[in-house]
């Protein structure tokens, strides 16, 4: 597209915005026609070989010559005659013949014997003598032959009008002649979208949504012109387009490069007193010019927060970004997925007791977390650049695997009671105990392993920092930038374990009866950890009733405690709360409870209901729900779960039983998919929205995911309060 183009068509979104003001040349901006009124264009068939086009210009306006051009596959051998026009020195195209008042061709050809109507596609281009050029118009017009069979199957003569279609009167236009929609690219960081309704039809503003596919490139808020209030039979009070509308989209992109593209436009719109269309999509090849890699502005619609961060990867900033990367990773380190690192961390720190000091304590801390910094950082880029498919840790999350990394803790916490002796044969105490000393010690190799292990099994959580530089990754195929902000990430995630792995290796006893003490603590603590391992894949009563038994079994050793009376009264009556609440688990698992926090809540009728989701498993399944949801005019979330996903069950339990969350999706149709086997199945819904995990909640409307309101990760219920009731807006 030229540059004089681009310029007209500027200057014709300016002046339609308001944005511009013109006071000479005989139009005011306030008069500036509607282009089909401005070049009111009719074709008439004078004969069977014969079409009359005319062209009723308005004053102070013309049409180019050299612009105008007729196209046909069913008229055969189709020919325009346009009479001369005046020269004109034109600003935008030079020396040119322009037409004023009106203009009057013949397109001649041959139909097939048989037929009733020829299809022609007429384009035109026109401009006001304000200095302001209309973008090349296209038209599609069905024209009556003269004919005995043309006569019956139209029962009326066309209607007079800017556009004569050969249809009968009142019946509907097929879609493709109803509304019409061009796109061109105004610039390289703008795109130029016209939406012209036929005569008698008219477009919704709020239906209509565009999305291009193409590398690096993002839409912002389409500007649309003022549109007239209309009490709708279908929709009710709507802003609608009965006339032509140029719509400027600007567009946003983390390269500079040429990109060719698809415009995907999904829209709506009726006939005048007639049918409403449904949902249709169009799409629109557009080739982007070079153009300016774009910063943050005002006319950017919100993005949800990995789309956000992605961009802000591709932008200039690049620096500022890979550090706000190792931010995050420092707010995710107290989250409940990075949290069990910590017991793991120091048991092994602890080893049997002697005193490491405060550098092999870092030493140690710092090769666990690398580790697992390593391991986070390429399963983050295969699952970028392979899709959800390659989603290692969802792999990870099964009973077998599960169980082994559970079996481990509990042989780490029986060493740590000192029964190896008791319960294993000696050739395969002998092979446990080496192994123990190895992790226990302080084996580089050891720690280093339980950290690769740790960031595959430890805290599988998708956050949205993780989902940013995997989005980014998918997107821009860069895996080096990616990769960087998932290794800044881990080690933002990571750098509270070295603190912790300095201080353990400093304040560490020597050996002695508070060794002793130490070693039996960390052995209940192994023992937890295991117990969290199995709740991902076992009741949640069990869990309960396991959680009780391991509290019962840390109140016994409590009793044993203390050598003085002081100390002798503590330890006692920190086992009998032990105890106590030992025995409530177990009683609350015993009766089909699943809580920890609150493990009878079940015996007194008091337990908050949980969302009640509606289970999908395929593509399909989804498609079928969105659809229903469309005919009934509902809004639509999507929740994607795993057992394994630790955020999910948080989401679970302290968002999706608030009354508060209940009442704001109550208009709702409440979907879940639950993708803890990981199957083909599960890979292939996560991929359709570019998903490496659970959790995530997708709102719809009208059939489209509102993208910006995606949530990824927990959230508190006030917060998701207010996502779901933009979600339900219209």
């Amino acid at each position: 597209m030229t540059m004089c183009f681009r310029r007209a068509t500027t200057a014709l979104l300016a002046l339609l915005l308001g944005a511009a003001s013109f006071g000479a040349h005989g139009v005011d901006e306030k008069d500036l026609l509607p282009v089909d009124q401005a070049f009111a264009f009719e074709a008439k068939a004078s004969s069977r070989d014969t079409i009359a086009l005319t062209w009723r210009i308005a004053p102070g306006y013309y049409l180019y010559r050299h612009r105008t051009s007729v196209e046909s596959s069913d008229f055969v051998g189709a020919a325009l005659s346009m009479p001369p026009g005046k020269h004109k020195r034109d600003e935008f195209f030079g020396d040119v013949e322009t037409y004023r008042t009106s203009l009057e061709a013949q397109v001649t050809g041959t139909p097939a014997n048989d037929a009733g109507t020829v299809t022609l596609k007429v384009k035109y281009q026109g401009c006001a003598d304000v200095g302001v050029c209309y973008p090349p118009q296209t038209r599609m017009v069905q024209v009556a032959l003269p004919s005995a069979a043309a006569s019956r199957l139209f029962d009326a003569p066309a209607p007079a009008g800017p556009l004569q279609f050969g249809v009968a009167k009142g019946e509907p236009l097929p879609e493709a002649q109803a509304f019409t929609i061009e796109a061109i690219a105004d610039g390289g960081n703008g795109l130029l979208v016209r939406f012209a309704p036929a005569p008698g039809y008219y477009l919704y503003r709020d239906k209509t949504q565009l999305a291009f596919d193409g590398e690096g490139i993002t839409l912002g808020a389409p500007k649309w012109p003022g549109g007239r209030q209309y009490r709708d039979e279908h929709f009710g009070d709507v802003v609608v387009f009965f006339d032509p509308v140029d719509v400027a989209v600007p567009v946003r992109r983390t390269h500079a490069r040429p990109v060719d593209g698809t415009l995907r436009v999904t829209f709506q719109g009726c006939q005048d007193g007639g049918i409403c269309y449904p949902v249709m999509t169009r799409a629109l090849p557009v080739s982007l010019p070079a153009g300016e890699v774009s910063a943050p502005a005002a006319d950017v619609p919100t993005l949800a927060e990995d789309q956000r961060l992605a961009q802000n990867l591709g932008g200039k900033q690049r620096a500022w970004t890979l550090l706000l990367f190792f931010v995050y990773g420092l707010g995710l380190a107290f989250t409940p997925c990075v949290l069990p690192m910590v017991p793991i961390l120091s048991g092994l720190i602890a080893g049997r007791g002697e005193r490491i000091g405060a550098w092999r304590g870092f030493s140690l801390s710092a090769v666990y977390v690398l580790a697992s910094a390593v391991v986070f950082t390429i399963a983050g880029v295969f699952a970028g650049l392979l899709g959800a498919a390659a989603n290692l840790q969802a792999a990870m999350q099964n009973a077998w695997v599960l169980g082994a990394f559970a079996l481990l803790f509990v042989v780490l916490s029986l060493s740590m009671f000192g029964l190896y002796e008791l319960q294993l044969p000696a050739g395969l105490r002998a092979r446990l105990g080496a192994a123990s000393d190895r992790q226990r010690g302080g084996s580089w190799v050891g720690v280093a392993a339980m950290g690769a292990l740790s960031a595959l099994i430890v805290g599988p959580c998708v956050a949205p920092p993780l989902m940013g530089a995997v989005l980014y990754i998918a997107q821009t195929r860069d895996p080096v930038l990616g990769g960087a902000a998932l290794f800044l990430l881990a080690l933002g995630m990571g750098a509270p374990l070295i603190a912790f792995g300095i201080a353990a290796g400093r304040g560490m006893p020597t050996s002695g009866p508070w060794m002793m003490a130490v070693q039996r603590v960390f052995g209940f603590v192994f023992l937890g950890l295991a117990i969290w391992m199995i709740s991902r894949v076992i009741p949640a009563a069990w869990t309960l009733a396991l959680w009780g038994l391991l509290a019962l079994g840390a109140a016994t050793w409590a009793f044993t405690l203390g050598s003085k009376p002081r100390s002798r009264l503590a330890a006692r009556f920190a086992g009998l709360v032990l105890a106590v609440v030992g025995a409530a688990e177990l009683l609350g698992g015993f009766a089909g409870g699943h809580d920890p926090l609150q493990p009878l809540s079940g015996l007194r009728g008091e337990q908050r209901e949980a969302i009640a989701f509606k289970r999908i498993k395929s593509v399909a399944d989804l498609d079928r729900e969105v659809a229903a949801a469309r005919a009934a005019g509902k809004p639509l979330m999507l929740d994607f779960y795993a057992d394994w996903c630790v955020s999910c069950k948080e989401m679970e339990k302290y968002v999706f039983t608030q009354p508060k969350v209940h009442a704001a999706l109550r208009d709702y149709v409440l979907l879940q998919a639950d993708v803890t086997a990981n199957d083909a199945q599960d890979q292939a819904l996560m991929q359709r929205f570019g998903i490496i995990g659970p959790p995530m909640s997708l709102f719809f409307r009208d059939g489209r995911e509102r993208r910006e309101l995606r949530l990824t990760g927990f959230e508190e219920a006030d917060a998701f309060v207010e996502r779901a009731q933009h979600g339900a807006a219209r």
